[in-house]
């Protein structure tokens, strides 16, 4: 349910609960609450399909040499999903870069605060521009970055 709330209506929904757990809600510490409940659903759902996506056969196989439920999840679950866990926390990590941006309407800093106090606010659309594109080169290089840990940690291929 959490997962499909947009990140701006659920950074401003949870302001009460950030205000009770940090005692504000505009700062850098104040973001840390929304961001949290916003990427724990996104990450527990990309490592389920990660973990789904692991061939049955197997596990039963392990079944049946005997394999304790411990065993079956490190031994077995772990290093097949681990290709397809590795994709996953690279999205998770671009997904939580594009909130944390987000995080800078209430003052969160980083690049979002720079993109609507310099490029919004006061009307530039060079600075609103530079920080469109540096978000975009960033993202781009951690989700390259992220798939060729993937590929080269991939033991099928």
């Amino acid at each position: 349910m959490v997962r499909s709330v947009p990140f701006l209506i659920l950074l401003i929904a949870v302001m009460p609960v950030t205000r009770t757990i940090v005692g504000t809600t505009i700062g850098s510490k104040a973001t840390i609450v929304p961001l949290v409940i916003g990427a724990a659903p996104f990450i527990a759902r990309m490592v389920e399909s990660s973990l789904k996506e692991v061939d049955r056969g197997v596990i039963e196989a392990a079944e049946s040499m005997g394999a304790s439920p411990f065993q079956i999840m490190f031994k077995v679950l772990l290093p097949e999903a681990k290709p397809s866990l590795l994709v996953g926390a690279a999205i998770s990590v671009t997904t939580i870069l594009g909130y944390s941006a987000m995080a800078g309407i209430v003052g969160g800093g980083g690049l979002g605060a720079i993109a609507m106090n310099y490029g919004y606010y006061r009307y530039q659309q060079d600075i609103m521009f530079i920080t469109v594109i540096l978000l975009v080169v960033i993202v781009q290089i951690m989700q390259e970055v992220g798939m060729k840990i993937a590929t080269i940690s991939d033991k099928r291929l």
